[in-house]
């Protein structure tokens, strides 16, 4: 019926979406909550995590407490790679009602968007306060539920094993690979490519942990990463 209405979507402007001036439509942005928090507690159970976090921070006007542990009213965020809130805040014994987790997979000065994920124990007030708090500078925050790895770690994570497991398997060349993805698909890197930008370390680290979170195989890495990431060596780098 939509095929025989002309709704054929961006071709002719019309379909389940309008689509004005060939552009994609994008809904308006919410505002961001007026809260703050009193204070601010960052976990270092990540190491690069915290700093990022830190840093973040202190660019937004706040000083985060520096103390072993988070004072009675202070948020708490955590840092976690492929794990949840939950499994974040319950690690070091932290109240999960004052608790949030911030990506920090990507650099905070590439990124358009900051994503923030809470425990299921976590008061509305502190989300809130979370979120009014790491969009204040404009960047638009998307608070997401209690998910392993995010939303970006563990797609990306994934694209990245998949091309890891085609590597192993010698389907086709590792600079192969990367050329049929920016080609076929469009993206602005390969998928090793991407992987060595962000580090194979921190890719298997998100893997690893998303396995032991879910024990879902489809998380379980690929040698060819695991091996890479152990060496020290790029995702391009093909067997001997």
């Amino acid at each position: 019926m939509r095929l025989a209405g002309g709704l054929l979507g961006r071709k002719t402007g019309e379909g389940f979406y309008r689509y004005a001036d060939g552009q994609k439509p994008v809904p308006p942005e919410a505002a961001a909550p007026a809260a703050r928090p009193k204070s601010v507690w960052v976990s270092r159970a990540h190491a690069a995590g915290h700093t990022a976090a830190q840093r973040l921070l202190l660019d937004l006007g706040v000083t985060p407490e520096d103390g072993a542990w988070p004072s009675a009213e202070a948020l708490i965020v955590v840092t976690p790679r492929g794990l949840d809130a939950t499994a974040a805040a319950v690690a070091e014994g932290l109240d999960g009602r004052r608790t949030v987790a911030l990506d920090t997979l990507y650099p905070f000065a590439a990124t358009r968007r900051r994503t923030l994920m809470t425990t299921p124990a976590t008061d509305p007030a502190h989300r809130d306060a979370a979120h009014g708090l790491f969009a204040a500078d404009g960047v638009p925050v998307t608070v997401i539920r209690d998910s392993g790895g995010f939303v970006a770690q563990r797609i990306v994570a994934c694209i990245v094993n998949i091309a890891c497991d085609i590597a192993q398997q010698r389907i086709a060349t590792p600079a192969d690979i990367d050329l049929a993805v920016t080609l076929g698909l469009g993206y602005p890197q390969g998928p090793l490519a991407l992987g060595d930008t962000l580090g194979a370390g921190a890719v298997l680290e998100v893997l690893q942990n998303l396995t032991t979170l879910y024990g879902d195989p489809r998380y379980r890495p690929s040698p060819w990463l695991l091996r890479r990431a152990r060496l020290g060596l790029s995702l391009l780098t093909p067997d001997a």
